[in-house]
């Protein structure tokens, strides 16, 4: 800095001080801030290509909810996800070419079951594909496999069958007028050079030689394979290795390798992310920056896009914003499509990094980070900073040149902690150089985006509140939903799809769609169809259905099913299960998949291809089983309280539903009143009987007062009646020591507890007890989970 504009900068800084500090940007001479910055934004600088920051739909249900969402909210967060200048304004969508298969919280429906019979019709991706096109026509759309139908290859995924199959989805694009510009292999299932081969081959053979080909979304050994074997190299495009910052770490470093970056092709992190939309906003902030400074990492691709899916399975949280409400068409907005906008506002793909206005703010990572792009006229630019691990304000010193404009750079900031949309996206201040220069303040926290771009902007929707799903509840599935599967019915494995009846019923029903075992991509040690629906905070009620098996095996009916384990690999559930033949059985199951037999017998035999009518009542602890009309049986448990409906079948068979019912139950009991500590004369407390959400929820002194009164039914915790917010276990965390907060109830199993014989409470989520931390008595203590061990600071007694 000359000592020329030392002179002009507190000029400025007069003029911007006052719109600049509300957001934490002051324009300030280095000398006030205790670290300092030479940025050189220099135009004729190198840099590689910058190909967008995108997001994943897809690696299992995450989307599926949002097809069911009412207007105008359905298009207000597609407008948050998609629309340029209004949320998160996603460069790319990376999609999943459906297999029938489980892929992390639920199963992507293919478009080919059997081998022929393609039907383009399925699933919901290419209609998300379709709105995303709507609102940015530029967006880049990738598909990807995780599993796949099991006629394929005879089980194998790596043959000419999986070619094949990837083509005829091209061909579904294609009808849907999409044009599909990366493809890739198998998810995180490494690779087959020689696939790889025929499938560029087959590309460029069946006219689709501009699409580029991604190896292997896997990890980083992909490009060694590719340094010694030239056939291999000449058929990828594009290397993508997934989660080069860490998996679920704060992403603080996103190394590549030297074979890598030695190959001259784009480097991706094709798929990043598995973080809460709120609370992993900062570690995803990080990653946009340092995947390019470490890795030279060209993409950041977010997985997943959106939390469209129900509370109970184990990513409910993850993704630009949080949809698990069709019927209120309540949703939130995550901080990450916030952090995700400072990026791609004010970029777009095609723009070339300058690497000389890239690094770490004093060049210690523990600072925070900074990355520049040039724009393609080559005179625009946008600097991303992040401050995420900073403790103090510190200065950033900027020099233009290179041909790059020197005019008025606007200033753009997201304080990423902070819940107040009023610090998200906030166009903070204006700046005008002097001979090329610039300062500003960094505050720690932030991420800044300093640019010579005009035209962003921040979404306003305001959601409706959350509410509970009324019951009673049908669909005899004539009115078609928005995609094939029927409203509101997320499939965990198979493909539950609306087809014309069988067994000479007129109309239409819900068929399961594969007829064989897929080629998986989760472990499950049950891996069965089966699809769940509705308000995880039903407690007594009936559900109902009509079923019509196809083939020799059983059918089922789900009740209370809550917590599901993370890929699927078990689910707290009751089932009512009925073959062909008659046998029948209430059985239990848990997040192992452990089954547990409650009641059998026999009754008439179902036989194939005609209808019955089957029901489950859960009524507090007593489960009765019906096939048309008739008891067959009854079983006690008290396992679990609450849960969704749902049905299935126990193999691999194309039966049928129709007609699914649920009518409401008899209330449990239910009691308000206080929750005693077995730690003498103390009581669980909402901290200053606040109903703002978030307020701890901790240990104080009994009095009786409105911040003690608990209404306790259906496994939740209640403040002050059926209708208050519940008592939470903070960010759906499962960890020992993870706190307990005041929430609006939403049926998340992390707002779910199981009293214990012993007293003690356990959370349904995480299967730990509700715990006063090292059994202090001090007021104001605030309450956790932890192992349950007995203890007297875990031992509660209910209001009675």
């Amino acid at each position: 800095m000359t000592q020329a504009s030392r002179h002009r900068i507190p000029l400025l800084a007069v003029l911007i001080l006052v719109m600049g500090f509300l957001a934490g940007v002051t324009l300030t001479p280095p000398a006030h801030a205790a670290v300092s910055t030479s940025i050189t934004v220099d135009g004729s600088g190198s840099g590689r290509v910058f190909d967008g920051v995108g997001a994943i739909s897809g690696g299992g249900g995450n989307s599926r909810l949002l097809p069911d969402y009412p207007e105008p909210q359905r298009s207000r967060l597609l407008d948050y996800l998609f629309k340029p200048s209004y949320g998160a304004a996603l460069q790319t969508l990376k999609i999943e070419v459906g297999g029938d298969t489980n892929s992390t919280d639920g199963a992507e429906a293919s478009h080919e079951h059997t081998r022929g019979a393609v039907d383009c019709g399925q699933g919901y991706e290419w209609w998300l594909a379709e709105q995303a096109k709507a609102r940015n026509p530029n967006i880049k759309l990738y598909g990807l496999a995780w599993g796949a139908p099991g006629w394929i290859g005879g089980g194998n995924f790596w043959s000419q069958d999986m070619v094949d199959y990837l083509m005829s989805w091209l061909g579904c694009a294609k009808q849907h007028g999409l044009t599909i510009d990366y493809l890739g292999g198998w998810n995180e299932r490494n690779w087959n050079a020689g696939w790889y081969e025929k499938l560029r081959s087959a590309l460029n053979a069946g006219g689709y030689s501009s699409i580029k080909v991604v190896a292997a979304d896997s990890g980083w050994d992909v490009a060694d394979a590719m340094t010694s074997d030239s056939a291999f190299r000449n058929a990828v495009d594009i290397v993508g290795t997934h989660y080069p910052c860490g998996y679920m770490t704060a992403f603080t470093s996103c190394p590549s390798t030297s074979n890598a970056q030695n190959l001259g092709k784009p480097l991706w992190a094709s798929e990043n992310g598995s973080e809460d939309a709120d609370g992993g906003a900062p570690a995803v902030a990080r990653a946009i920056n340092r995947d390019y400074i470490d890795g030279r990492m060209t993409s950041y691709i977010n997985w997943p896009v959106i939390a469209a899916l129900y509370p109970n399975l184990h990513y409910a949280t993850d993704g630009m914003s949080i949809a698990a409400q069709p019927w209120s068409g309540n949703y939130s907005i995550g901080r990450t499509t916030w952090v995700t906008a400072q990026t791609t506002q004010f970029t777009g793909p095609g723009w070339h990094y300058i690497d000389s206005g890239s690094g770490y703010l004093g060049g210690n990572r523990a600072n925070g980070s900074y990355v520049t792009l040039k724009s393609t006229n080559n005179s625009d630019y946008s600097t991303v900073i992040e401050t995420m691990d900073a403790t103090a304000a510190q200065t950033a010193n900027f020099t233009v040149a290179g041909g790059l404009s020197t005019g008025q750079v606007h200033v753009w900031s997201t304080r990423v902690n902070s819940s107040n949309s009023a610090d998200q996206l906030v166009h903070a201040t204006d700046v005008t150089p002097s001979g090329g220069k610039y300062s500003l303040t960094l505050q720690p926290g932030y991420v800044y985006t300093v640019t010579t771009t005009t035209g962003q902007g921040k979404g306003t929707a305001t959601p409706p509140s959350s509410a509970s799903m009324s019951l009673p509840y049908s669909d005899d599935f004539e009115t078609a939903a928005t995609t094939t599967s029927p409203k509101y019915f997320a499939d965990m494995n198979g493909a539950f799809q609306r087809v014309s009846c069988g067994g000479s019923r007129s109309g239409s029903c819900v068929r399961q769609m594969a007829a064989t075992t897929p080629i998986r991509w989760t472990g499950e040690s049950y891996n069965a169809p089966y699809t769940i629906m509705g308000d995880g905070s039903w407690s007594n009620y009936t559900v109902a259905a009509d079923a019509m098996l196809e083939q020799s095996g059983s059918v089922e009916l789900l009740g209370r099913a809550n917590l599901q384990a993370t890929n699927n690999n078990g689910l707290n559930a009751y089932h009512f299960r009925v073959s062909d033949s008659g046998a029948w059985s209430i059985v239990k199951s848990d997040t192992s998949w452990h089954f547990t037999t409650l009641a059998s017998g026999t009754t008439t035999a179902l036989g194939l291809n005609r209808w019955h009518r089957l029901s489950l009542k859960l009524q507090d602890t007593t489960l009765t089983a019906a096939v048309d009309g008739t008891t067959v049986g009854s079983a006690t448990d008290a396992s679990y309280t609450n849960g969704q409906p749902g049905f299935g079948v126990t193999g691999y068979q194309t039966d049928q539903f129709d007609n699914f019912a649920l009518t409401a139950g008899t209330a449990s009991q239910q009691h308000i009143g206080p929750v005693r500590s077995a730690l003498s004369g103390k009581c669980v407390d909402d901290n200053g009987a606040s109903t703002t959400s978030g307020t701890k929820i901790q240990l104080w002194d009994c009095n009786g007062g409105a911040a003690q009164t608990w209404w306790w039914g259906n496994g939740q915790l209640r403040l002050g009646g059926s209708d208050g917010k519940c008592v939470d276990v903070t960010g759906q965390g499962t960890a020992n020591g993870t706190l307990v907060d005041l929430w609006d109830c939403n049926g998340g199993t992390n707002q779910q507890w199981t009293p214990q014989s012993d007293g003690t409470l356990k959370g349904v989520q995480s299967g730990r007890c509700l715990d006063v931390p090292n059994a202090g008595t001090t007021n104001g203590t605030q309450l956790e989970i932890w192992d349950c061990n007995g203890g007297t600071n875990q031992r509660w007694t209910l209001p009675s």
